[in-house]
């Protein structure tokens, strides 16, 4: 019980060193090497074969170090030839299980993504992809086992792996433009926020022509003392757009700590994240793939719906989690349903053409593609989503529950709330919804939309609310906390602090 309560869906993670109060480590040196034992012994059972090869690599976190050396130990010692492969992407670590010369069997990265620096953990990759729940739940009942695969002990080598993947991205640019150096005359920027992904501005943009003179952060630093490595953080955003203002760049690029989310900010100012970005990317995609149907999460807008069904394409609005929403796409291609994007809000985006691989590097590589050849034709990015209808106002409150079996309590409320919707004059429940429930409400309560779901792994009920009209917030708000306020072990606090 101990090492399944590190599973955090399809990832381990935990509290890897210490330096903030009340948080002790529990991804301890024996945590990490039962850990590295239950996946050779989980990889051994799933791929029936001996002689088995690992690669590892790591974000820029301070235990990084640290939690890899003791990985690749305990690795070795089961019998595993491992690669430590020092610095990399999370999308990098999957690519070397499928790239020619390479093909490992199995990867390991090591991060734990936009998380406060004290904190680490573990994704697993196989040629089929990142490791579902089950397999994650797996691993660590082996980890806890005393089972050992018997096989002599093998090497830990060291490798690198980034620059090939660097390589990968540029031919791909120069595959699609024809161009040696596409983006000659562009002012690039980018901020990695001290994560991993400072390699794209000297690896990728410079070859491909770029100046990105003006960007910032590049060098790794597991302190993160600037901002926050992620998209969807409001300093970390206004970072990126400041460095375009000064530098008055062409696009600006942000990526999370281990490089699998992105954002951008176009040359007018304007960010290019959520909604925005899915819309420009199905816009891309639907040129190539008329008729597709792009898979979101479950809180993107009715402005997004409109857009890519005037592209001509499908949407089909699934659950949040990043794996649900990639799952669901492939699980469409596989019934026979074209479906080339999967996207969440959060910046996690798989294309078909890639694996279906949540790579923020690639994301913005397709978008490095359009911007050339815009220049060349005659159109710009943002022109690409001029057509977006973008809600006047949007907002997330996120209302704790506040007893253990919070999951029950939780359900019945969402399932009461349904009833009390289906009632409610100018409310309609949105069809086809597959989380929590979504109410629609005409001009006369709010002119917008809201959602309540239950968290994926917090005793927590997130609530979006959406609105088309100014101060439509407030009114779909107020209108919704009379039958909130019923359940005493829901704290409302938030709404109530933002209604005054």
């Amino acid at each position: 019980m101990e090492y399944l309560s590190l599973q955090n869906g399809s990832d381990i993670r935990g509290v890897a060193m210490e330096g903030i109060p009340g948080q002790s480590v529990n991804l301890t040196e024996q945590a990490c090497r039962d850990i590295g034992r239950g996946f050779a012994l989980w990889l051994r059972d799933r791929l029936k074969k001996d002689g088995l090869r690992v690669a590892v690599g790591r974000d820029s976190r301070l235990s990084g170090p640290s939690l890899s050396q003791w990985l690749c130990g305990a690795l070795a010692a089961e019998g595993v030839a491992v690669t430590d492969m020092g610095m990399a992407s999370t999308p990098a670590m999957f690519m070397t299980t499928v790239t020619e010369g390479y093909r490992f069997d199995g990867s390991v990265m090591i991060t734990a993504s936009h998380l406060p620096f004290n904190r680490n953990g573990f994704k697993f990759f196989t040629q089929d992809g990142g490791l579902e729940k089950q397999d994650i739940q797996a691993i660590l009942t082996l980890a806890a086992s005393d089972g050992r695969t018997g096989l002599p002990a093998a090497r830990v080598e060291q490798g690198s792996f980034m620059p090939e993947y660097a390589k990968m991205l540029c031919r791909k640019v120069r595959e699609a433009t024809g161009l040696e150096r596409p983006l000659e005359g562009l002012r690039i920027v980018v901020d990695a926020g001290n994560g991993a992904g400072g390699f794209y501005a000297a690896d990728v943009l410079q070859p491909l022509g770029a100046d990105t003179a003006g960007s910032r952060f590049l060098e790794p630093d597991g302190r993160f003392p600037n901002h926050i490595p992620n998209p969807e953080n409001e300093a970390a955003m206004a970072s990126i757009m400041e460095a375009v203002a000064q530098s008055k760049a062409d696009l600006g690029i942000i990526f999370d700590t281990d490089v699998d989310r992105a954002g951008a900010v176009l040359s007018d100012g304007s960010e290019l994240n959520r909604n925005r970005l899915i819309a420009m990317m199905a816009a891309i995609l639907l040129r190539e793939h008329p008729g597709t149907t792009i898979v979101t999460d479950s809180i993107t807008s009715t402005g997004l719906a409109a857009f890519i069904a005037a592209h001509g394409g499908v949407h089909h609005r699934f659950k949040r989690g990043y794996r649900n929403v990639i799952n669901e796409s492939i699980r469409l291609n596989q019934a026979g349903q074209d479906s080339q994007l999967a996207m969440e809000t959060s910046g996690h985006g798989a294309l078909k053409e890639n694996y279906f691989l949540d790579d923020g590097a690639y994301l913005v590589t397709r978008l490095l593609i359009e911007l050339s050849k815009g220049r060349r034709e005659g159109y710009t990015l943002p022109s690409l989503i001029a057509d977006l209808q973008e809600p006047a106002q949007s907002k997330e409150f996120r209302m704790d529950l506040l007893l253990p079996d919070f999951k029950a309590y939780g359900s019945a409320l969402i399932e009461a709330l349904k009833a009390y919707a289906a009632a409610q004059p100018g409310w309609t429940l949105a069809p086809n919804n597959f989380e929590g429930v979504r109410v629609n409400l005409d001009k006369d309560h709010g002119d917008g939309w809201f959602l309540l779901r239950l968290s994926l792994h917090d005793p927590l009920l997130p609530l979006n609310i959406e609105s088309d009209s100014e101060g439509g917030v407030r009114t779909i708000a107020r209108e919704l906390l009379p039958f909130l306020a019923r359940f005493d072990k829901l704290d409302i606090a938030p709404l109530r602090a933002f209604l005054g």
